[in-house]
């Protein structure tokens, strides 16, 4: 077939072009994003016995209420910048706010807390305020910025947001949750496919390990190039996010990427099985060889055990067994977990003092490994630091003596505290966390959203919100308190969405469990004595399809059109596609009344093989055959095409007069470029 395979127009929209628009707002805050205060439910200070139901669910509300304050102040202030600045009350917008080093790094020009916490208000249950985001996020986000990014941070925010913005809104679409249908056809999964894709130049070195940051437009630049070190961390913490988008798209290549760097890592480990913190890139060599749970670590252990909950390998589960063995031995030292020498773990060590705030998360790893009792007394003594501060330092010596002073409302110590609940029952936890959001509370609110702490000590504030505050931070305060749910002692206004079917990412982004039932495409590790080989799987052709087979409310779903052209190309033959159409929209499909913003317009578009994406003031259109899962519907997509470019000629004219007289009586379009291949 002659067909271009991609015909890409630019659409400039003359007529207002109703963008999504935002329901109602939760009743814990107002539109402008300021706090409604005298909505806000009293907080319980009754001792942690006494902590009823009733309370629980103050609590719950608080920290909702406390998630919209911060949220609809950096949608008020700051979006479409990626960070909300609360003090200054405008948005953190890199290269024109002041520079901040490797810390903007995960600043992408991407409405970074928007994608980052989107997925916080479906755990909240406010899905028509979730869908709204997810609405707006494909309408309005590009991932094509000249910017240099941490391959690390885009991934855990951006990827992650993405992937779990997908799945959720597939189930709510599919649910008919919220207070009025909603429909979803897979444009966050395709983004992710995207960004995924665009992180993948980094992965290109002789080990495997991943370069630190890569350009999202132009991949391996000069300055990107620059630095041959990154953390095992940053190198070890890909394959939940690019697990998922490998099973989701059948696509081998992510989660190979990232079980590579996993494997590099594992194989560079001591002869006690400690592992370093910083690594070249291209020669394999530890450049900073201290071994602990913390900064630079932390997230590689994590992501080992998760990878085995939710992709299924045992290897992953041996391979954490193996080094949580040697941490336990050589890394605790008394009740802290103090940094070694990997190859020398019995050395002294003169920076080996000092234990960092994001080791925080131990315990609750600690928890899913099924080590409770090691976990409650880890979390003691994180706990006796923070009743010292009131927040947990950044860094602090195990005298409790604060290092480094600052606390930018990290999620780690409350993470800990909202597993080692579920896992105990013991109301103590319910107490510490109501401690923790108090002093959140009554310490870090602004009139503009909630500011880091500069100083423990002074309480004195910083002008910076980080987008895991509005991820973490209260999505986890938000679950303790509502998590008995989960032990069928349920509250009123429970969560519809069960976390439960879910693995929690390290920005506590939802990953389905049941990915664990599709067989990957990717090599074991190398031979070792110490790894069982993984079996060889059978492989599924069409993975989500196949496993969702046998729920037929899911399978209608996606035989209707609302799953990713990526999903429905996996369609099997026999499934009557022509049959499964949406029901006909109230349009007659003529180009002349596309409406952009109507999702069964767009809809209607995209079985037909054709895409919408803003850029800028226009709309670029995109052609893909192989979208379209049946003949008929790859000719009306044609036909639409040639129908779209003709009358886009024919209304230039009639364009640029409509525009100068700002009318708004009907779209008229105005084609830009046309791309051929």
């Amino acid at each position: 077939m002659s067909t271009p395979l991609r015909v890409l127009l630019a659409l400039a929209v003359i007529a207002w072009i109703a963008w999504p628009t935002r329901p109602a707002q939760s009743s814990a805050a107002n539109a402008n994003g300021s706090a409604v205060r005298g909505k806000q439910p009293p907080l319980p200070s009754s001792p942690a016995s006494e902590i009823t139901p009733a309370m629980q669910r103050e609590l719950r509300d608080a920290a909702k209420e406390m998630f919209y304050h911060g949220f609809n102040s950096y949608m008020k202030y700051a979006y479409p910048a990626d960070e909300l600045m609360p003090l200054s009350c405008t948005g953190r917008v890199r290269g024109v706010t002041p520079n901040r080093g490797d810390m903007d790094d995960a600043l992408g020009r991407f409405a970074l807390t928007l994608v980052d916490s989107m997925d916080t208000l479906a755990v909240m249950g406010d899905y028509d305020e979730f869908m709204w985001a997810v609405a707006k996020v494909a309408l309005d986000i590009r991932l094509d910025a000249d910017v240099v990014v941490s391959v690390f941070e885009t991934n855990i925010r951006m990827v992650g947001g993405l992937i779990s913005a997908h799945v959720l809104a597939l189930e709510i679409a599919n649910r008919r949750l919220g207070r009025s249908p909603h429909t979803y056809n897979g444009r966050l999964l395709a983004m992710a496919y995207d960004l995924g894709t665009r992180l993948l130049p980094a992965f290109d070195t002789p080990t495997g390990i991943p370069y630190a940051r890569v350009n999202l437009r132009f991949g391996m630049t000069k300055e990107a190039l620059k630095d041959h070190s990154t953390c095992t961390a940053c190198a070890g913490s890909m394959i939940l996010e690019f697990g998922a988008l490998s099973r989701l798209t059948g696509n081998p290549v992510f989660e190979e990427k990232a079980k590579n760097a996993m494997r590099a890592l594992w194989s560079r480990r001591s002869a006690d099985n400690l592992i370093g913190n910083v690594i070249h890139t291209h020669t394999g060599q530890w450049l900073r060889e201290e071994s602990g749970i913390g900064a630079g670590i932390d997230s590689y252990y994590e992501y080992l055990l998760k990878a085995y909950m939710l992709l299924g390998d045992a290897v992953y589960l041996d391979v954490f067994n193996t080094h949580y063995s040697a941490v336990m031995t050589h890394v605790k030292r008394g009740a802290w977990f103090i940094d070694t020498r990997m190859h020398q773990p019995y050395s002294a060590n003169r920076n080996n003092l000092i234990v960092d705030a994001l080791s925080a998360f131990w315990p609750g790893l600690q928890v899913l490994k099924g080590d409770v009792d090691a976990a409650k007394e880890s979390h003691q003594m994180y706990f006796d630091v923070v009743k010292r501060f009131g927040f947990l330092p950044e860094g602090f010596t195990a005298d409790h003596r604060a290092h480094w002073v600052h606390h930018p409302l990290r999620p780690e110590f409350i993470e800990s505290t909202y597993y080692l609940y579920r896992a105990t029952k013991d109301p103590l936890y319910l107490e510490i966390g109501r401690q923790v959001l108090e002093k959140i509370k009554s310490t870090a609110r602004v009139n503009c959203g909630w500011a880091a702490i500069a100083d423990v000590n002074t309480l004195r504030l910083e002008d910076r919100m980080d987008s895991f505050v509005l991820s973490e931070t209260f999505k986890y305060l938000y679950l303790l308190f509502d998590s008995d749910r989960a032990s069928g002692n349920r509250m009123e206004d429970d969560l519809t969405i069960d976390v439960e079917n879910f693995v929690f990412t390290t920005e506590a982004h939802l990953l389905p469990l049941n990915l664990s039932t599709i067989a990957g495409r990717t090599t074991p590790f190398p031979e070792d004595d110490t790894i069982p080989r993984s079996s060889t799987h059978q492989q599924l052709s069409c993975p989500v399809f196949q496993v969702y087979d046998a729920h037929a409310a899911f399978t209608q779903f996606v035989l209707s059109g609302g799953l990713s052209p990526l999903w429905n190309i996996c369609l099997p033959q026999e499934a009557p596609a022509v049959a499964s159409e949406p029901t006909p929209p109230p349009w007659s499909g003529d180009a002349s009344s596309i409406n952009p913003s109507n999702p069964i317009h767009r809809n209607y578009l995209s079985l037909r093989g054709i895409d919408l994406q803003p850029s800028g003031d226009h709309f670029k259109v995109s052609f893909n055959p192989a979208q379209c899962v049946t003949t008929q519907l790859l000719m009306e997509g044609q036909a639409l095409m040639q129908q779209i470019i003709g009358l886009s000629h024919a209304q230039q004219p009639a364009a640029q007069a409509a525009q100068a007289a700002h009318a708004d009586s009907s779209t008229l379009f105005s084609v830009v470029v046309f791309v051929g291949d």
